[in-house]
C-alpha cells in the first residue's frame, strides 16, 4: 500500500513523548514524532534493534498511567525516523488511541470517517 495514499485516509497527529519498543531483539526508548489510528512515527539518536517487517509492540503511557500498546511492524526505516503500521490492538488500547485522536483532531466527524475506514480496511483483510 502506498505510504501516501496512507497518510490521507489517516490524519496523524502530532505528539511528542517518549514511548518504549519491544521487540525479539531487544528493547529501546524512543520519541514519539506522530500517531494515527493506523500506526506510529518514532525517532531514535541510537539504531533501533529491529529490520523491516519485524514485529514490535509500542508502548505509549499517558497521564494517570493509561497504557496504549500498539503491535505494530517497520514499514519505514530512514534513521533517525521509523515508521510502524499497527496491527490489531486491544480494546482499552485502541479506545484509548481513538480519545487521544479525537482530543488532538478536535473534528468528530473526521474521527468517524476514520474509524469507519479502519474497520474497512480490517474487513477487506479478512477476506
Amino acid at each position: 500500500m502506498n505510504t501516501n495514499n496512507e497518510r490521507r485516509r489517516f490524519t496523524r497527529i502530532p505528539f511528542d513523548a517518549e514511548c518504549e519498543l519491544h521487540s525479539d531483539k531487544g528493547s529501546a526508548v524512543v520519541q514519539l514524532v506522530d500517531i494515527s489510528l493506523r500506526g506510529a512515527l518514532v525517532e531514535s539518536s541510537h539504531p533501533l534493534p529491529v529490520g523491516m517487517n519485524d514485529h514490535v509492540k509500542l508502548h505509549l503511557y499517558l497521564a494517570n498511567d493509561i497504557l496504549i500498546e500498539i503491535p505494530a511492524i517497520l514499514t519505514h526505516s530512514q534513521p533517525p525516523q521509523y515508521g510502524f503500521t499497527a496491527g490489531e490492538m486491544e480494546i482499552d488500547s485502541i479506545t484509548h488511541l481513538r480519545r487521544l485522536v479525537e482530543l488532538n483532531l478536535g473534528d468528530e466527524a473526521l474521527l468517524e470517517r476514520e474509524l469507519e475506514q479502519l474497520l474497512s480496511d480490517d474487513e477487506s483483510a479478512q477476506v
